[in-house]
């Protein structure tokens, strides 16, 4: 019996032994079952993430890229707008855009695509270069002027199928995003089935494994508490992602440029502004200073302020004038802040800029008009009085001259005056056509003939010690264009080029040869005429030269010049289709070069200067109301020959005419008078008698005379005597030879 028991026991203990072996197995090879599953979720998880993270993150990236060269203010906008406004901005903007985007999908290839990806990119692809063999047709179309309109049908693209991709290509990304999240949470959802599995197994083996249970208890709640863990902070990783992802869309796509640097100014970050507007690329400034933008306009003391307020934590705010990578400036108004941390600690400082080159250029602009209006309201007042005060000097020292002996002391001296009374006709020449207020007379024009008259009138107005040398061309070239202004343009230039010497010792050559024609200019069958004009004086400074043609601009000391004579210069070979530069250094003298169109036209006869002043015996009728004027003409046609009335009121100049219209044989009037204008007054007349010939003389011309019967002569005050005499003589020889 003993021994039968001795057996069960035995047995027992082998069923004990057996089954606690069972169970530890169990629980072994479970354990290990259940730790192989769920290290192969971590690794799915694991995965997942790197999928997320990786090339789909890149692709989202070049995605947001592409849809910001196809959006607002993208490659089709810009296009769209130069097609219609033919704007050299939107062209330089749309083959930017052009040039960035293909980098873009260039990219884009390189990553691993599906077949719609690359399908949708070829559609993207295939419509930039649409548009980019449009771009050329829209470039002739603007500097050839075609119509717009037409234009814009002719070069017009559809870019339906690239905004279907981008969208088909988002469309994939937000899958490849969904498919790898949802992998993660699948990943999560059966780590969670496998530890409830656990937790049941383990339930079931607690009771023949207690400590082994507790500790897979244990490892069960560490494992599920990990899991969640992982969870929330999937969640938690994903949602700032999104604030982050919208707040670099934001800043990428900002209007203002943006630029981070730290503490020591090397920059960490520009936005695609910045390297739009600039030019430069982020790879190349990353790591240095923003001083490769200055111009060298802002003063030192205006920098020192800024470094201080930045120190102390405050933000700076002030205008720049910035250099671009091509050379280039613009103006922008930049704000700088500090970024702080929670103990006040300076991080970092964010620069915000904002491009006002167009507002600063407007705000010029009627600056300059504002100008222009003042001169032109100077110009009117003046003119009239001025010239009326030169008219009496010019025929004064005519006729002083007459009766001057040659060669004499005297003679001499009355020609310095005739020469101070040109050059003051041409400064209000240069007031006049400066505000657009002279209209020119273009005729065919022996420039050499200019050249030598200026040299000829200067060398008696300048020091001794300078010499003009002014060598005979191989060919006498021709120009169409107001042979008053080709005067004033020879007449600055040199003028300015013998004060440029100040009284010391220097040659002034000017020489006359045929040219290249200017960049961007039309075609000239004649050719074109370069005219150059050399000095060895000081030269001049970057600065100077940056500022050389702009109105009342000069480096002359008060009261030795107005600033209008190189503006003026600089619109008279614009208005004659030509081209100006100036090459100069500091101490090595300046060169200017007028390029200007010849011409073959035969040469506009002009009278000899020195050919004796016709005269006659007819009465003359002569209306002014400057008494000064009026007894000037008068003296030189009573010497002529001439029987002359003369008056200082219309008024009372038109009751004599009336009494007797057949008494006078010609009616010379100003145009400018109280009560009554010389048109009104010769309208007047030539009622009573339509076929008198009429001469005005002013000291500003009028845009359209309207006069009944033949056509006025009109003469510019100061009038030459000798001119004058040409004139009364020939409308007289006209008249006379109608009379049948």
């Amino acid at each position: 019996m003993q021994k039968d028991q001795n057996h069960l026991s035995a047995t027992r203990l082998w069923l004990i032994v057996s089954a606690a072996a069972a169970l530890i197995l169990v629980t072994v090879v479970l354990g290990a079952t259940l730790g192989v599953l769920t290290r192969s979720q971590f690794r799915e998880i694991e995965a997942s993430w790197a999928e997320y993270e990786g090339v789909a993150e890149r692709k989202g990236a070049l995605i947001s890229e592409i849809r910001g060269y196809l959006g607002y203010g993208g490659i089709i906008h810009h296009f769209k707008n130069y097609v219609l406004r033919q704007d050299d901005l939107y062209l330089q903007e749309t083959e930017d855009q052009l040039l960035f985007s293909e980098a873009v999908i260039a990219e884009f290839y390189s990553l691993p695509l599906s077949p719609d990806e690359a399908r949708a990119l070829d559609a993207i692809a295939s419509t930039l270069a649409t548009y980019e063999a449009m771009l050329p047709i829209a470039v002739q179309a603007a500097q050839e002027g075609w119509n717009p309109a037409q234009t814009d049908q002719l070069v017009r693209v559809d870019d339906t199928a690239a905004i279907m991709a981008l969208a088909d290509l988002e469309e994939i990304w937000r899958a490849v995003q969904s498919q790898s999240t949802q992998r993660i949470f699948a990943a999560v959802g059966q780590g969670n089935t496998l530890i409830w599995i656990g937790f049941m197994s383990i339930a079931a083996l607690v009771l023949a494994a207690g400590v082994l249970g507790w500790l897979m208890l244990m490892l069960v709640r560490d494992l599920r508490g990990a899991v969640r863990d992982l969870a929330r902070e999937l969640a938690e990783r994903r949602k700032l992602e999104q604030a982050q992802e919208r707040l670099a869309t934001i800043v990428e796509q900002s209007p203002a440029t943006i630029i981070l640097t730290d503490t020591a100014a090397r920059i960490q970050y520009v936005n695609a502004k910045f390297e739009e507007l600039t030019g430069w690329s982020r790879g190349e400034i990353l790591g240095q200073t923003p001083a490769f933008l200055q111009s060298g306009d802002t003063a030192e003391g205006e920098y020192r302020d800024m470094r201080d307020k930045l120190a102390r934590g405050k933000s700076w705010q002030g205008v720049f004038r910035n250099h671009r990578k091509d050379g280039s400036s613009y103006w922008a108004e930049t704000t700088i802040l500090p970024l702080m941390e929670a103990d006040g600690t300076i991080r970092n400082f964010v620069g915000i800029g904002e491009d006002v080159s167009a507002a600063r250029r407007a705000r010029e602009h009627v600056v300059r008009a504002q100008k222009l209006e003042a001169v032109g309201q100077l110009a009117g007042g003046v003119a009239h009085d001025f010239n009326n005060i030169l008219t009496t000097i010019v025929g004064a020292s005519h006729l002083a001259a007459l009766d001057a002996p040659d060669d004499s002391d005297l003679s001499r001296e009355i020609e310095q005056i005739a020469i101070a009374a040109r050059r003051a006709q041409s400064l209000v020449q240069e007031l006049l056509t400066f505000a657009r207020r002279e209209p020119g007379k273009p005729q065919s024009v022996d420039l050499y003939g200019i050249i030598s008259e200026v040299v000829m009138l200067l060398g008696a107005s300048i020091p001794p010690v300078i010499r003009i040398e002014c060598p005979e061309p191989e060919e006498r070239l021709r120009v169409l264009g107001d042979p008053t202004h080709l005067h004033q343009i020879v007449m600055n230039l040199c003028r300015n080029a013998a004060e440029a010497l100040g009284g010391k010792p220097g040659v002034v050559r000017v020489t006359l040869s045929r040219g290249d024609p200017p960049d961007g200019a039309r075609e000239n069958p004649d050719g074109w005429a370069k005219m150059t004009i050399t000095d060895d004086g000081p030269g001049m400074s970057d600065g100077t030269l940056a500022h050389l043609f702009e109105p009342f601009f000069t480096t002359k000391p008060l009261g030795k010049g107005s600033g209008l004579g190189l503006s003026v210069v600089f619109g008279l070979v614009e208005d004659l289709g030509g081209q100006i530069a100036v090459d100069s250094e500091v101490n090595r003298g300046s060169t200017f070069t007028v390029v200007m169109p010849a011409t073959s036209a035969p040469l506009t006869e002009a009278a000899e200067p020195d050919a004796p002043s016709p005269g006659g015996t007819e009465r003359l009728m002569l209306v002014d109301d400057e008494g000064e004027v009026v007894g000037t003409f008068r003296r030189v046609l009573l010497r002529l020959g001439y029987q002359v009335e003369a008056f200082t009121s219309p008024a009372v100049a038109f009751e004599r005419f009336r009494a007797d219209p057949s008494r006078y044989d010609l009616l010379i009037s100003d145009m400018i008078m109280p009560d009554m204008n010389g048109e009104e007054f010769a309208t007047r007349v030539r009622k009573l008698r339509p076929d008198l010939p009429v001469i005005f003389c002013s000291g500003y011309r009028s845009e359209r005379i309207a006069l009944p019967g033949p056509a006025a002569d009109v003469l510019d005050k100061p009038v030459d005597p000798t001119v004058l005499a040409r004139h009364v003589r020939t409308a007289l020889d006209m008249t006379a030879a109608q009379v049948p």
